[in-house]
């Protein structure tokens, strides 16, 4: 994954002060994440679990079983409650059958639970379709994060380069613990019946352990947006004053 430009450094920054306001104000639990993970037969987990940051465009290879037998899985996960697991049919999700999990699963089950929340999802390309976002703008005007154009009518754009901002993460690395306990799963069916265990097992105390540690990450990203924001800036003026100082001679 890339480092982040000094423009994105001062959008994640602004993110980061929204969640922070809402935790403060205690709308956190209108807050709705949404995320995907495709568990492989074979141990392998793929949900943004390998990171690797750089500078300039980078080469890295990590191996892994080719064609393993694999299943796309969403849960949503409130302050209060764990939405899922709800499983994709076939081996790739895109935005026709992610909008209709939106449509005919989770929606009525967040409707029904409150009609005043707000929808959080990443910039996956099922997310970024079309009649995705043209859903969320009219099921739910500025009241849903997530990519954005410029014509979407969400509360707030998630910044670029930012997919750690979701307590998701935390959750699929305690599933991913509880599912590949040796020996491993045998077929996709037994992938499936342990993957719907583990999220079951999730107590309310581990799920307000998840958002500890996801508000601390919140708190933590925020504060080092800033100093980097302010870093660039001062090296940045610092350019433009060497620049301008008349040679000597």
């Amino acid at each position: 994954m890339q480092a982040l430009r000094v423009g994105e450094r001062r959008k994640r920054a602004d993110f980061c002060d929204m969640l922070l306001e809402g935790m403060e104000d205690d709308s956190l639990p209108r807050l709705i994440f949404n995320d995907k993970a495709t568990f492989h037969l074979s141990g392998k987990v793929s949900r943004h679990n390998v990171r690797i940051w750089g500078l300039k465009n980078l080469h890295e290879i990590v191996q892994h079983e080719r064609d393993s037998p694999k299943i796309n899985v969403s849960s949503a996960v409130s302050v209060r409650k764990i939405y899922g697991p709800f499983f994709f049919e076939g081996n790739t999700v895109t935005g026709n059958s992610y909008l209709e999990m939106l449509q005919d699963w989770l929606f009525p089950q967040l409707n029904e639970d409150s009609e005043n929340f707000i929808f959080q999802q990443d910039g996956a390309p099922p997310h970024w379709h079309n009649q995705v976002r043209r859903f969320l703008n009219e099921t739910l005007p500025q009241h849903w994060i997530g990519r954005t154009g410029p014509k979407d009518l969400a509360l707030h754009s998630l910044p670029p380069r930012s997919p750690g901002m979701t307590p998701c993460d935390f959750l699929w690395g305690y599933v991913k613990e509880r599912v590949y306990v040796p020996p491993l799963p045998a077929d996709l069916d037994e992938l499936r019946n342990r993957i719907t265990a583990a999220v079951n097992a999730v107590t309310e105390d581990t799920l307000g352990r998840v958002w500890d540690e996801f508000s601390y990450r919140v708190d933590v990203c925020a504060a080092l947006s800033i100093r980097q924001l302010l870093k660039c800036i001062f090296n940045h003026i610092s350019q433009l004053h060497a620049h301008l100082e008349p040679s000597s001679g």
